[in-house]
């Protein structure tokens, strides 16, 4: 009877209102930051909908993975879900052979919730106008330009990988411990060009102290409006650091739909849009199944990159 009685817990607990209870959303980064001001935003306006506390708790290190490895080990009963973001959830698993976790296995994608585009900027001094231009100056001189990044497995460095892959070139990756002193070392001329979210790029570039030269989006920014994107010259080119939502594998598919439901509504806001837009985000709204789908189509092409590479965890 007590066997029968536990195992009929997690659906007697899907037939009450939900939420009837505080909700955690983990957000596996440090306050402050992009992922924590998507997070925080989603919970306030959840808080609002449900009526119910929606509290964010920072469970940042080893690159996001802790804070995933958590929620994957939560109990599945709708009140733990975690931000998901690139890195920790299509990057790392390929990287890290040891990761605790399985995205695919662990967990179950809720909906997409934002993408930031990356931009390609160069120092004032090298002398491409365009990515064109870029291209051809790093195929005549292999190995001599460098490219900064956030570090060794970030997004922004996969990115550049998959750039160097597409466009045939050699191109010097210098990994930084954050995307703070790569832009000093841009900006300083030590390194030639950079990979990174556009938020942290553009009030440099609007003050003409490193040049842009393409956002790594399938389709033009709003915000640079008149940049290219990548995909203009490498077609199938895209390369971004997303949001999502995500919790514990076998958490009921009521509270899945709900969730996703609601989280679509919050995207539909004019206020949200409008603190997106601030961050150089964009705002996605996606079903539990785009949202897996995407997810195994993002680690299947990063894998590639990352053999491709030898990238190896540091």
């Amino acid at each position: 009877m007590l066997i029968a009685m536990v195992s009929l817990a997690p659906a007697v607990m899907a037939q009450q209102a939900y939420p009837n209870k505080p909700v955690r959303i983990i957000v596996p980064y440090p306050p402050g930051g992009t992922a924590d001001i998507v997070g925080r935003t989603i919970a306030e306006k959840l808080g609002v909908i449900w009526g119910q506390s929606v509290i964010v708790e920072n469970r940042a290190g080893a690159g996001g993975t802790i804070g995933v490895d958590s929620v994957a080990k939560a109990v599945p009963d709708g009140y733990t879900m975690v931000l998901g973001v690139t890195g920790p959830l299509t990057i790392a698993p390929s990287i890290n052979p040891q990761l605790a976790y399985d995205p695919l296995r662990d967990l179950v994608p809720i909906t997409l919730v934002a993408a930031v585009p990356s931009l390609i900027a160069v120092h004032p001094s090298v002398p491409a106008r365009d990515l064109k231009e870029l291209i051809a100056l790093a195929k005549s001189q292999p190995g001599k330009l460098s490219f900064a990044s956030a570090g060794n497995g970030t997004s922004v460095h996969i990115a550049g990988e998959l750039l160097m892959s597409m466009a045939g070139v050699d191109i010097l990756h210098v990994p930084y411990k954050g995307g703070v002193p790569a832009l000093n070392d841009l900006m300083g001329g030590q390194v030639s060009m950079i990979i990174e979210n556009m938020p942290q790029l553009l009030p440099q570039v609007r003050a003409g102290k490193i040049r842009a030269l393409a956002v790594t989006t399938q389709q033009r920014s709003p915000a640079l409006a008149d940049l290219p994107a990548v995909a203009e010259i490498l077609p199938g080119y895209e390369a971004t650091t997303w949001f999502g939502l995500l919790a514990p594998v076998k958490t009921p598919q009521e509270i899945v739909r709900k969730v996703q439901s609601d989280v679509t509504k919050i995207g539909m806001l004019p206020d949200v849009k409008e603190r997106f837009t601030g961050l150089g985000a964009d705002v996605i709204a996606s079903t539990s199944e785009a949202f897996a789908t995407h997810l195994r189509s993002e680690l299947a092409r990063f894998s590639k990159v990352i053999k491709d590479a030898n990238i190896k965890a540091e």
